[in-house]
């Protein structure tokens, strides 16, 4: 028992014709068909009007809040970049301190300062005593009115033997 469905092509609208059935199974539309209408979305109502620039008032007052949330991501990163180059002055002052002639290396501090990046180095303060070198780097603040201070880092290095007074 095998239906077969013809499929018409879509004629202009005229007048119905008539359904002629062929056989009870295989009936077939000969009415005419048209093509869907395409009517125009009604206009929304004027509560919904009113409502349009709702999104964007709403985006203007949470902008500032994105803008420092970001302002502070950025910070902690500049603040943790300050800090590796506060350890790696601190290092490098330690290890110029710690050469057994020290006309071969530069002052402790330079070699500090050296071992920084400019922006960096220009904000330090690089003390050596003994063995241990101290690097003080203010962190410069993007956040208005917000202060974060200073980071200090230090590094011990074993001074040369004759240097050492705790031998005999």
């Amino acid at each position: 028992m095998v239906r077969r469905l013809t499929v018409e092509p879509i004629a202009p609208r005229t007048a119905p014709r008539a359904v002629t059935r062929t056989a009870p199974r295989t009936a077939t539309r000969t009415a005419p068909r048209t093509a869907p209408r395409i009517t125009p979305r009604p206009a929304p109502p004027a509560s919904r009007r009113r409502d349009r620039g709702q999104v964007a008032i709403e985006y203007l007052g949470f902008l500032p809040i994105l803008l420092l949330v970001g302002l502070v991501g950025v910070q902690f990163g500049i603040a943790a970049y300050v800090a590796q180059q506060a350890g790696t002055g601190a290092r490098a002052a330690a290890r110029a301190a710690s050469v057994d002639d020290p006309r071969s290396v530069p002052d402790p501090e330079v070699a500090g300062k050296a071992a920084m990046s400019g922006w960096a180095a220009s904000r330090s303060r690089v003390k050596v005593a003994g063995g241990v070198a101290t690097v003080v780097v203010k962190v410069p603040s993007l956040i208005p009115f917000v202060h974060f201070g200073d980071v200090r880092r230090s590094a011990v290095m074993p001074l040369p033997d004759e240097t050492r007074k705790d031998r005999p």
